[in-house]
C-alpha cells in the first residue's frame, strides 16, 4: 500500500455519472480492490438506486454505510468517507471533501464538466493537490466516448 495514492480526475463531458461510475467500480472490483464512494446523502441515494438497476442482467453488490455489514461490502457508499470496508479505491462525487487519503491506492474525483461550478471546484482541487505534490492524472472522454489520459 502506498503512502500517497494516485489521484485521478475524471472530467465527464459526454457521459453521466450513472453511466461512468458503475463501470469504474466494476474495474476496481476486477482488480481485487474494494471501493468507498463518498458524496452527500441525496447523491448517495441516487447512486444506490443506480447500482441496483444500471444493467438488466445484474447489479453491483454494495451497501450504504451504517449497516451491520459495512466491513464486508465490496462497495460502500458513505457521506463521511470513513473507510469501514478497508477500500483501496476512494471515489469522490460532486463537491464532497477528499479528506485523508492514507491507506488508499487510488482516489477518483469525478466531476461534471458541463456544470460550471463543478468545473471550477475541480480546477481548484487540482491546483491545491498539485501544490501539495500529489500524484495526479487527468482523464477526459474522446469524441468516441473512450477515456484518454490528458495530464
Amino acid at each position: 500500500m502506498s503512502e500517497k495514492p494516485e489521484i485521478w480526475f475524471y472530467h465527464l463531458e459526454r457521459s453521466t455519472l450513472d453511466q461512468v461510475l458503475p463501470t469504474l467500480l466494476e474495474k476496481t472490483l476486477e482488480r481485487g480492490w474494494r471501493a468507498l464512494v463518498k458524496a452527500g446523502p441525496a447523491r448517495l441515494e441516487a447512486v444506490d438506486e443506480a447500482l441496483w438497476t444500471y444493467r438488466d442482467d445484474g447489479f453491483l453488490a454494495h451497501g450504504q454505510a451504517g449497516g451491520p455489514h459495512d466491513a464486508r461490502q465490496p462497495v460502500l457508499l458513505s457521506d463521511t468517507g470513513e473507510n469501514l470496508n478497508g477500500a483501496q479505491a476512494l471515489f469522490i462525487l460532486d463537491d464532497a471533501e477528499l479528506g485523508a487519503t492514507e491507506g488508499f491506492e487510488r482516489c477518483f474525483i469525478i466531476f461534471d464538466g458541463r456544470d460550471e461550478p463543478a468545473l471550477q471546484h475541480a480546477r481548484g482541487r487540482w491546483k491545491t493537490l498539485k501544490d501539495q505534490g500529489a500524484d495526479l492524472a487527468y482523464w477526459r472522454q474522446t469524441d468516441e466516448g473512450r477515456w484518454e489520459k490528458a495530464a
